[in-house]
């Protein structure tokens, strides 16, 4: 019976916090639909926008975008709440310490992920546009871009790169787990620098320049990652040892 209680209030404690998650998406998603209008002119005020006028292939495609638009607004601060309401329903399982510590990922994911946001969409986008832009003018290619294509094709840049930025996080919890150690990551550090540098290749253009501009970023992160990962490694063996 106490069994099946803890089962209970464990589904409970589960549903507390998913309608929680969701009322909040609710309310985001709301203020995004009213204010998408703004974000989507403040991305055609960039620089790298205004030159390139937006066209629209069926009816539907500006509201879908507008749509969208608030779609992604809504995920985007809907992730710390996710992350928090995770963390509060294992944290009755951590210790003390595994909590505090767990709570910090919290908003150091959210900051990492929207730093990578900005870095692929002030830095890397651009290069892309610019590259596009060239190589249809060599072939004499009359530009006229439609809304959705170029949304699907900004999203397809700037969203790896957010998520790419979340590599310190991601080692430093494989290194919580135990399931990573320093030697493992010093062993594999060629093999990264080499997966490293075709994801660089593979969303940059294909210029020296431009595979450089994104590639040093994410081996710095790794390197970064590294150093994150052995100091806790040496902190907890330290712990370990003076007890």
């Amino acid at each position: 019976m106490e069994k099946n209680e803890e089962i209970i209030y464990h589904l409970t404690e589960l549903r507390k916090r998913l309608i929680i998650v969701i009322g909040w998406f609710i309310l985001t998603l709301s203020l995004g639909l009213y204010i998408s209008p703004q974000i989507l002119l403040f991305i055609k005020s960039q620089s790298v926008a205004s030159v390139i006028e937006w066209h629209v292939f069926s009816l539907t495609d500006g509201l879908f975008i507008y749509l969208r638009c608030a779609f992604i607004f809504a995920l985007l601060f809907t992730l710390p709440v996710l992350l928090y309401e995770v963390w509060a329903f294992v944290q009755p399982g951590l210790t003390d310490s595994e909590a505090k510590g767990t709570l910090a990922y919290v908003p150091i994911s959210f900051i990492l992920f929207l730093t990578g946001l900005a870095f692929s969409y002030f830095l890397v986008f651009p290069m892309m546009l610019r590259f596009m832009e060239t190589m249809n003018k060599k072939i004499g290619a009359v530009e006229t871009y439609g809304i959705d294509r170029y949304f699907s094709f900004l999203f397809s840049v700037v969203f790896p790169l957010g998520i790419a930025f979340e590599m310190p996080l991601v080692i430093l919890f494989l290194t919580r787990l135990g399931l990573l150690t320093p030697e493992r990551l010093k062993v594999s550090r060629k093999y990264a620098y080499v997966g490293l540098a075709v994801v660089g290749s593979c969303i940059s253009p294909p210029d020296f320049v431009s595979h450089l501009s994104v590639t040093i970023p994410l081996l710095l992160l790794f390197e970064l990652s590294v150093i994150v990962a052995v100091r806790y490694y040496r902190r907890m063996g330290a712990l370990v040892s003076n007890t």
